[in-house]
């Protein structure tokens, strides 16, 4: 439900910034919540994976960046 709530928002938004287009809108926001619900997991696994790579990499260099 909250998927299709920020589908609505999106596609009001880009619905207002062309000129009150409502079915591009409609169709972008239908877009965004599909995406949403279906790519959040994987885009989450692959951020946090790069962010996991990064901290071992810095860490075999002998730097880090948390301040103590």
């Amino acid at each position: 439900m909250i998927g299709k709530l920020l589908g609505g928002y999106v596609g009001s938004r880009v619905g207002e910034r062309y000129g009150n287009e409502g079915l591009k809108g409609a169709l972008i926001g239908v877009g965004a919540s599909a995406l949403a619900r279906r790519g959040a997991g994987p885009l989450a696994l692959v951020v946090g994976g790069a962010w996991v790579a990064k901290k071992v990499l810095e860490k075999r260099r002998g730097r880090t960046t948390a301040t103590r």
